[in-house]
């Protein structure tokens, strides 16, 4: 299995911090990252709703980890890469 390499942009990291002070969110976004790194896009199960995104994240995709708990990332399937660019509400995000 060729796993994909997590990256993450400053703006990720600083979202992620402050849900690290909410455990009870911690392991959803624990396994949704396990999948992505796994098999990336394709991991993801439908009932999170997976889907690209246009605007502003042209190029981007999202998924609802917990309701109200985006994450965004892009996908790059030649190096194998998923940067990871923000985790938080819908209201934080957009």
């Amino acid at each position: 299995m060729n796993n994909y390499i997590l990256l993450y942009s400053t703006r990720f990291k600083k979202d992620y911090k402050k849900l690290a002070l909410q455990p009870e969110k911690l392991e959803a976004i624990k396994n949704t990252l396990t999948m992505l790194f796994q098999n990336g896009y394709a991991a993801i199960p439908a009932t999170i709703r997976p889907h690209k995104l246009s605007g502003n994240y042209k190029g981007c995709l999202e998924c609802h980890i917990l309701p109200d708990l985006l994450l965004t990332w892009e996908q790059y399937e030649v190096e194998k890469e998923i940067l990871l660019i923000r985790i938080g509400s819908h209201s934080e995000l957009f």
